[in-house]
């Protein structure tokens, strides 16, 4: 069995090895996979909607299907989740559930990510992937069993250890919703992990252009003050999604004094906005619809919220060296 050796250091005493095993998912029947990749997706994303089909049956090819919140996209998109824990993926079994997913009445989603429970030989991830381009999926991934349990590790470690201890997973998927979302962070880095959920939106990974739909972008960045303050966790609607860490939650003094900066910094983000409001540097465009989202920036007012978010984003980082998302992807 391949094992991973990790150092624990607890206050005032020498460093201790280890030994973690690793999780043979391939071990794992199919409704139990399907069980543990839906709590994780459950904890670690924010979701308007977040359905298991293939615990049903008949699934269309749909295992999990989610409406994932989106501050460009008034509706939210669609993310389509398939579990693949066979001990030998085929190209033609994933692309033959991507055309189900493609037939069935869920509409087009945007993503298609394909969890498995083994290795993934790189040449299937490329077939997939261009399979799916080639369909009009703008985004897909596929992980194998060893990259799902390191990101299981890095956010949702709480999960893994009652799932690998035999604490048993509720049946039904509201169900497995609640517990996935009232399972206790084990540490500072699963807390970490998932405040960095908030940050996980295009006010923090799209480019600030000198032409720019920016209605939600103060909104955003208060409900990350809120977040940091209160741990409450909403949509763009104020509608409650559920709660996450708080600043005061950290254990580690200097992570927590980082979180209070980062606090700081989200501010001073906001009041800027604001300022350039005011002054006219930033205005709505000139048209008669009170919807549209088009803002102009003029003079250096794009210059200057970049710099001021990048600011954040690098007081962040200090306690999330790297970020569950890629800031360069946007969405």
């Amino acid at each position: 069995m391949a094992l991973k050796r990790q150092t624990e250091k607890a206050a005032g005493q020498p460093a201790i090895a280890r030994i973690v095993q690793a999780v043979h998912f391939e071990d794992l029947d199919g409704k139990q996979f399907e069980r543990i990749v839906f709590a994780y997706h459950a904890r670690t994303d924010r979701w308007l909607t977040l359905e298991w089909f293939g615990q049903q049956g008949k699934d269309k090819g749909r295992d999990i299907i989610g409406v994932r919140e989106s501050d460009m996209q008034k509706d939210g998109e669609t993310v389509c989740i398939l579990c693949a824990n066979w001990r030998k993926l085929t190209v033609a079994k994933v692309t033959g559930d991507i055309d189900k997913v493609l037939k069935s009445p869920t509409k087009k989603p945007k993503k298609i990510r394909v969890v498995c429970g083994h290795d993934v030989p790189a040449g299937l991830r490329d077939k997939v992937k261009q399979y799916a381009a080639d369909k009009g999926i703008q985004h897909c991934e596929v992980w194998s069993g060893k990259e799902f349990e390191e990101m299981i590790r890095a956010s949702a470690e709480s999960l893994l250890l009652r799932f690998v201890q035999g604490d048993t997973f509720p049946d039904a998927a509201n169900d497995l919703l609640l517990f996935a979302w009232g399972a206790v962070p084990v540490d500072d880095s699963e807390r970490l992990a998932l405040i960095s959920l908030a940050f996980d939106r295009p006010a923090f990974t799209t480019p600030i252009h000198q032409e720019s739909s920016l209605p939600a972008f103060r909104k955003a960045i208060s409900d990350t003050i809120q977040v940091l303050q209160t741990g409450i966790w909403q949509t763009r609607g104020n509608v409650v999604i559920r709660r996450l860490p708080m600043t005061s939650d950290i254990q580690d003094k200097t992570a927590r004094q980082a979180l209070k900066d980062t606090l700081i910094a989200l501010v001073t983000l906001r009041s800027r906005f604001d300022s350039l409001v005011r002054s006219g540097k930033i205005e709505h465009c000139k048209c008669q619809d009170a919807d549209c989202p088009v803002y102009m920036m003029k003079d250096n007012a794009a210059q200057e919220l970049q710099q001021a978010r990048d600011e954040v984003l690098s007081i962040f980082r200090r306690v999330s060296a790297k970020l569950p998302f890629d800031a360069d992807r946007g969405i």
